[in-house]
């Protein structure tokens, strides 16, 4: 009976580690950290092309919808359409910030087109 106790517990404190590890690298709770501290933090899941990607940057909230197509006889990311939720918060951004965001999702997406929707499209021209 204590070996069993003994098991149990093992098995518990187990448990909670495991569970504590994967809280503190999830990164979608990474990415509400960076939009508190405003910071920049691009969250994508790059193995599913049907998942929307976020991006905080200077505490806005930007979130990408990503197309499929074919380039270079190859099925994959063809365009996003870049769109804020709250547009309050784009207050003081620049177009160079912007021209960083574009240059970052490049970086993961090359041989996509990027489009912005209003008020940002507005912005870069």
């Amino acid at each position: 009976m204590l070996v069993l106790i003994r098991v149990l517990l093992v098995v518990l404190i187990l448990y909670v580690m495991y569970k504590v590890i994967r809280y503190f690298f999830n990164p979608r709770r990474k990415f509400n950290d960076a939009v508190q501290r405003r910071s920049y933090y691009f969250y994508d899941d790059s193995k599913n092309a049907r998942k929307n990607f976020f991006i905080s940057y200077k505490g806005a909230m930007f979130e990408g919808e990503k197309y499929l197509g074919s380039a270079n006889d190859i099925l994959e990311v063809v365009s996003i359409f870049i769109d804020t939720k709250n547009e309050m918060e784009l207050q003081g951004l620049k177009k160079e910030d912007i021209l960083f965001l574009e240059s970052e999702i490049r970086r993961h997406y090359p041989n996509a087109t990027i489009s912005w929707k209003n008020p940002i499209e507005q912005l870069m021209k």
